[in-house]
Formats: C-alpha cells, structure tokens, sequence
C-alpha cells in the first residue's frame, strides 16, 4: 500500500526536480541589464527600442532598416501625433501595428448633454495627406436617452488637418534636432 502512494508522487517529485534543476546556473554567464545595453546586443529589438522608441521584432540599431526602427506598421508622425491629437477624449484602443485609434464617448464640459467618438484610422506608412480617416460620431441625450445625431461634414476634415499638422510639426522637430 505505501509502494502505491510512493508511485503516485513520483511524477510530482521528478516535476519539481526537473524544474528545480532547470533554474540552476550550469556556469554559463548571466549578464546583469546594464551590460547588455551597454554590449547593445538586442538581436530581435526591445520594447524600448534601440533610440527609446517602440521596436518590438525589428532590427536593431545596427542593422540598420531606419524605416522600421519604430517597430510600427503606420508613420510613426502620424501615430503620434494622432494620440496627441486626440489627447482629451479617453482612448477605448490604441493600435500601433494596424494603426487603428478608437476613442470612448467624451462629453464636453460646456455641453453635458452631447458627446462624441472618434475612429481614427491611419492608412500609409509615408507622411502624406491622405494618410489618416477620421470618423466622428455624435450623440445627443433626449430625457434618460442618448440619440446619434449628425456631424457637421467639416469636423472629420478639422480633425484629420490637426493630425496632419502636428505630424509636420513633429518632423520638423526631429529634422531640426538631428542636425
């Protein structure tokens, strides 16, 4: 009877054994954080990324691809400023790689009884005009009750000209400091 009990750890003992052994240091040299930045030896990139960017699967700074040091499937200008754009609406999801901004309902302190929503979409990798769609939905409260009602045709294309100048902005100030 206690040969079967004996048998029925087994498993769990050699388990925690196995895992107990794994843990262990067989002598290799284990590099503290600030030796392998200084070594910079990121051979799939960081989260941080090479230059303090997001670069998550890239190259590393030395192999070069300044295209793609962000990690980012969209314009890195526009995808910041798309976030700085869009800055006091409480953002729902954020989306790097698909270059998708979904924000939550936001109501403006002067007209508590509107609020909005914005879907910003970014649809190129280069800095051009045509490279951000901005949908704005609105809607108004009608006793207990909120009501989608129209959007003026200029308030996507305001939103969508803030972007692109703040874009602009931000790579006039990068141009500017790597000079």
């Amino acid at each position: 009877m206690r040969r079967l009990t004996a048998l029925r750890f087994a498993p769990v003992l050699l388990a925690a054994s196995l895992t107990v052994a794994g843990c262990a240091n067989w002598g290799g040299k284990t590099e503290t954080m600030d030796e392998q930045i200084k070594n910079k030896d990121y051979k799939f990139g960081s989260l941080l990324g090479t230059e303090g960017g997001l670069n998550l699967f890239g190259k590393n700074k030395r192999g070069g691809d300044q295209d793609n040091a962000n990690g980012l499937s969209v314009n890195s200008f526009l995808w910041r400023a798309s976030l700085d754009t869009l800055s006091f609406m409480p953002i729902a999801s954020a989306d790097p790689f698909g270059g998708v901004i979904l924000t939550d309902w936001y109501t403006p302190p002067d007209s508590p009884n509107e609020r909005f929503k914005v879907n910003l979409y970014i649809l190129d990798r280069q800095l051009r005009a045509d490279g951000v769609r901005v949908s704005v939905f609105k809607q108004q409260r009608t006793g207990a009750d909120w009501r989608d009602t129209n959007v003026g045709p200029e308030t996507a294309g305001t939103l969508e000209d803030a972007v692109l100048t703040r874009a602009r902005q931000l790579r006039v100030a990068q141009n500017a400091a790597a000079r």
